[in-house]
């Protein structure tokens, strides 16, 4: 299939103009308006054994197609020797930089941090900015020895305002979740001012749905549509049941959230993207004083 075949499958599977569960979200998003997306890529390959296929290249397309400001991704890889050999010679091939950069849209600025570190390479977090970044950190948050896990910490300049983006991936049992809160918490303390803007966005792995308390005591709440619509779902990609992939925020307000959907992105990854926009609370308070 031609590069230009694939745009057009992917334009009429619901890649442009997006659609899906969930509020619609507009291209050309107003100055004040934040635009937050969180993807898993699940390291940019699917499939197993022979049919396992290279979607780098796809999810380059896709993350383009967000036009987010902020876009939060998780199992992101640097490098991975065994993977760069074995799609090295397909039509595309793996790419030469790692991931991060490799999908950063033109203009974007791209952070990366390693979490998990394995025989044939190593894979993380990432934050993709259409606005300039500041430092940028990594807190281990990891809760055994079986799982790596970590949060990247980037300080963001958005329309004259410093935001706190904070990328998180959780672990697979519950009660290492709570424990991974607890200590986003505690970080969260030591290293963002109290009255900073703050968006931490990832997979939390919450099947359960048990984690949203805990986050609310650290100051954190779910963002959620203004009608109050079921909780968006995005895993699995095929068919989404379950609502992993969340973002949480102090001191924005949510306006609107969406779900893309389409043969297009279930196939890039066994995780959809959530979309959401934002205003700052404080103007909110503002407007409606």
């Amino acid at each position: 299939m031609t590069m230009f075949s694939r745009r057009a499958a992917f334009r009429a599977s619901g890649l442009h103009p997006l659609h899906g569960e969930g509020e619609g979200l507009k291209a050309g998003v107003p100055p004040q308006r934040l635009r937050v997306a969180t993807y898993n890529i699940h390291k940019g390959v699917r499939g197993l054994g022979p049919a396992r296929r290279l979607e780098i290249h796809n999810l380059s397309m896709g993350v383009k197609a967000l036009d987010a400001d902020l876009i939060f991704l998780q199992e992101v890889r640097q490098f991975h020797h065994r993977d760069a050999k074995t799609f090295d010679r397909t039509w595309f091939g793996w790419p030469e930089e790692g991931q991060a950069d490799f999908l950063a849209p033109d203009g974007y600025a791209a952070a990366y941090r390693t979490n998990a570190v394995t025989r044939d390479g190593e894979h993380g977090n990432a934050l993709l900015s259409r606005w300039p970044v500041g430092d940028i950190g990594h807190h281990d948050v990891s809760d055994h020895r079986f799982e790596q896990r970590g949060l990247l910490h980037v300080v963001v300049q958005w329309s004259g305002h410093e935001i706190h983006a904070i990328v998180a991936h959780l672990g697979l049992m519950h009660s290492s979740r709570v424990r991974q809160v607890q200590r986003l918490g505690e970080y969260l303390d030591a290293a963002v001012p109290r009255d900073a803007t703050l968006v931490v966005a990832g997979d939390f792995n919450d099947w359960g749905e048990r984690l949203d308390e805990p986050m609310a005591e650290g100051g954190l709440h779910r963002a959620m549509a203004p009608a109050g619509r079921l909780r968006p779902r995005t895993f699995p990609s095929r068919m989404p049941l379950f609502s992993l992939d969340r973002i949480y925020t102090r001191g924005l307000r949510c306006l609107q959230m969406q779900v893309p959907h389409g043969s297009a992105w279930a196939r890039m990854s066994d995780h959809l993207p959530l979309l959401a926009e934002f205003e700052l609370a404080s103007m909110h308070a503002s407007l409606g004083a």
